[in-house]
């Protein structure tokens, strides 16, 4: 499993940066290091609603100034503010030239003409000077920071509309096998041998919580022809492609054939439990194309899929979108509960894991170990990890397990 995975993250690399207005960077890696440009505040500034005095000026208990002046935010600096005196200004507002102090709005009698102040005041007070929050040669912002809303704030604050970032990627979906119908939207279920289409619907909803954009093109039928045009077509918009099912070594399966010598995809028994079955390479010149597109081919049995794209797709898209860290987090719990575990495998078994950093984890398995089941692995928020090496799991053994939500 560690050599597939190896294997996956040696392809794999950052989308190639893009100048994106804000409105596009929300979700995105940055590229480069933003610095601040300017400091701010330019200028120092009020920080309450106030009047603003110099402080010597209000060193009696109580004195009475004359306002001359009110400032908004947004005025432009450079008003002077003559000893003796105060000026009304805005929380924002520049502050005059030669104040040195703002006295909040309800420390006084908020007098219009002349203000009563209650003395002594200090010097700085409510006052954010030039460059307090940033200065102008400031990195603000370093290249691998993901862009959520409070990083597009403070690039707004220095007044960058554009960032230099790696794009999300965008992940073809496609699921193969004539067996499978689309659950129905309403009306009766479906009657006759059929398999309802799972694995599209799943692997569209952990793309996107990968922070991937997911283009789920639906069910192809196990029919070469159709396979390779439907890929050949996708490839145009895909940063990487992901295809579930049709695996089987049987005749009637039709990836194996496909994908089997185009680029330099193969397809390989991976030491793991469930699925044992995958496929990885890139493709691109073998369907008329000039760039190489990484493609998946998963397994088609739900949990199966669902373990292979945390394992090994889920690192994949972090890498492709400029992420630093890779990998879901995991803890050690103490499994409530024995089970065997298949030699020369690593297994990844549902669970519900419970407990604090603290007092330590409990993990309860879910279902059958030897038989995952898509029921098992909605209830579960993690997967005990089994090594390859360990054949009996014992109640009260200590496993590693890979968090999958939170």
């Amino acid at each position: 499993m560690q050599d597939h995975l190896a294997a996956v993250l040696a392809v794999v690399a950052p989308v190639a940066p893009l100048d994106v207005v804000l409105h596009d960077a929300m979700g995105a890696v940055l590229a480069e290091d933003v610095t601040a440009g300017l400091d701010v505040p330019v200028v120092a500034v009020a920080a309450r609603d106030g009047y603003a005095v110099a402080a010597e000026d209000a060193a009696s208990l109580v004195v009475r100034l004359p306002v001359v002046d009110d400032l908004r935010a947004g005025a432009q600096p450079g008003l002077r503010l003559v000893p003796g005196q105060a000026v009304r200004v805005a929380s924002g507002a520049p502050l005059p030239l030669g104040a040195d102090t703002v006295v909040p709005v309800e420390e006084t009698d908020r007098g219009t003409a002349s203000v009563a102040i209650a003395g002594p005041v200090r010097a700085g007070q409510w006052v954010r000077g030039a460059g307090a929050d940033v200065r102008g040669a400031d990195v603000v912002l370093h290249a691998g920071t993901r862009l959520g809303a409070r990083q597009l704030a403070l690039a707004a604050a220095m007044g960058r509309g554009r960032l230099r970032v790696h794009p999300t990627p965008r992940v073809v979906l496609l699921s193969v096998g004539d067996e499978l119908v689309e659950p129905p939207t309403k009306g009766a279920a479906v009657v006759g041998a059929h398999t309802y289409e799972a694995d599209g619907h799943a692997l569209e909803a952990a793309v996107r919580d990968a922070g991937a954009v997911p283009v789920r093109v639906g069910i192809v039928p196990d029919d070469h022809g159709r396979l390779r045009e439907t890929i050949a077509d996708q490839l145009v918009r895909a940063d990487l492609v992901i295809v579930s099912g049709g695996l089987s070594e049987l005749a009637g399966d039709t990836v194996k054939d496909v994908l089997a010598g185009v680029g330099d995809v193969r397809l390989d028994q991976v030491a793991m439990m469930p699925g044992r079955r995958h496929g990885f390479g890139t493709l691109g010149a073998g369907f008329g194309r000039d760039r190489d597109v990484p493609v998946f081919a998963l397994p088609g049995h739900p949990v199966a899929a669902q373990v292979a794209f945390e394992v090994f797709v889920r690192p994949a898209l972090r890498a492709m979108a400029g992420h630093q860290e890779l990998y879901r987090s995991s803890v050690a719990a103490t499994v409530d509960a024995g089970w065997e575990s298949p030699p020369g495998l690593r297994q990844f078994v549902p669970a519900t894991v419970l407990g604090t950093p603290d007092e330590g984890y409990a993990a309860a398995p879910l279902g059958d170990p030897a038989a995952p089941s898509v029921t098992a692995l909605a209830q579960a928020n993690a997967l005990v990890v089994v090594n390859e090496k360990m054949t009996h799991v014992r109640a009260g053994q200590v496993l590693h397990c890979l968090v999958l939500e939170g």
